[in-house]
């Protein structure tokens, strides 16, 4: 029954269109990102640190416990690598955040090191 479906459902899809060899006068290329659009602190990748800087816990609630609060700091001052490509939904990057390391890390030393948190991670 569901390979009757799935044969009625290919045959009858409308045919992609074929390319053009020659390109349409409208047609606008993707704008193309600059040559080195890594993010600064993606270029640290992992990144072991011997003493962090005291987590900004401020004495109101945090939205998750506070074992895994302090987790989520160290991964981020651990791993700039990933959580550089993470976006953020909150709004933050009306705030100039550029990616969810910035949710986490305020300021990092010339060699990567965490100097200072950005409390808006606690949320």
């Amino acid at each position: 029954m569901i390979a009757a479906a799935l044969g009625v459902f290919v045959a009858t899809r409308p045919s992609a269109p074929q390319p053009s060899s020659t390109p349409s006068p409208t047609a606008q290329s993707a704008p193309q990102p600059p040559a080195d659009a890594t993010p600064q602190y993606a270029k640290f990748g992992p990144h072991k640190q011997e003493s962090l800087p005291p987590i900004p816990f401020d004495g109101s609630p945090t939205a998750r416990p506070p074992d895994v609060v302090r987790a989520a700091y160290q991964f981020a001052a651990e791993h700039p690598e990933v959580l550089a490509y993470v976006p953020c939904y909150c709004g933050c990057e009306r705030s100039g955040h550029r990616g969810n390391d910035d949710c986490f890390v305020a300021a990092r030393d010339a060699v990567g090191d965490v100097t200072q948190w950005e409390p808006h991670g606690m949320t």
